[in-house]
């Protein structure tokens, strides 16, 4: 597996890339954001970390280009960890993101989470549950014979989480772990957000869902019917 890592400090892109080649992956450097993009360009890697705070092209930036023609796995790198850091990444199609400082463990796992989850979403199908159908081949979701909604791949994660288990309720600690394959420090203000942009997307009335709905103990459910 290869792995761009893009960071413009150079000791902290020195540290990611020793601890991702000693784990097996092949790593590319990148020094500043329009590197970035030219090595993805030619590398074609398997997952990409970026650094949001970059010379050139910003992280978000570098993140938005790689959206345009492709579904690899983009991890965001933040020192801040701002609300508005996350629905920006959000809004741009990253997969994850990580607050400085982190421990090589903890990146690592994130690592091995994002690939693992790549590779099941290559062999996912469509699934209906109810009047609700999610399409893998496109990340769309169809309610009843409405129009198909395009997803961002989280969307769609959670969407599929919740369809998994339709009308019951999943705690919110478990759809961390389905969706991005980790619990960790913030990470519930993460998936906050991402129901909120979920419910814009498919709720008539998104201030009083009829599809995505709170549980009463700390999660969510999907109604189908």
């Amino acid at each position: 597996m290869k792995i761009l890592v893009a960071d413009d400090d150079p000791d902290l892109l020195d540290l990611v890339a020793y601890a991702l080649s000693q784990t097996g992956y092949l790593v590319v450097k990148a020094a500043d954001g329009n590197a970035a993009l030219t090595a993805f360009k030619a590398e074609a890697p398997d997952l990409v970390i970026l650094d949001i705070n970059m010379p050139g092209q910003t992280g978000f930036e570098v993140c938005a280009g790689i959206r345009g023609n492709s579904t690899v796995p983009v991890m965001m790198l933040t020192a801040r960890g701002e609300e508005q850091d996350l629905v920006r990444a959000l809004d741009l199609g990253a997969d994850d993101y990580l607050t400085k400082p982190f421990s090589p463990r903890t990146l690592l796992a994130r690592v091995k989470a994002l690939l693992r989850r790549a590779q099941l979403e290559r062999s996912a199908g469509p699934a209906t549950a109810g009047r609700i159908t999610l399409d893998a081949d496109d990340s769309t979701v169809r309610i009843g014979s409405g129009q198909p909604i395009a997803l961002t791949k989280l969307e769609f994660r959670l969407m599929q989480a919740l369809l998994a288990q339709a009308g019951k309720a999943v705690q919110s600690d478990r759809l961390l772990v389905l969706v991005w394959g980790h619990r960790g420090s913030g990470d519930r203000q993460l998936l906050k957000q991402l129901v909120h942009r979920l419910r814009h997307k498919i709720e008539p009335n998104p201030g009083v869902p009829q599809y995505l709905q709170t549980a009463a103990v700390s999660g969510y459910k999907l109604v189908v019917e």
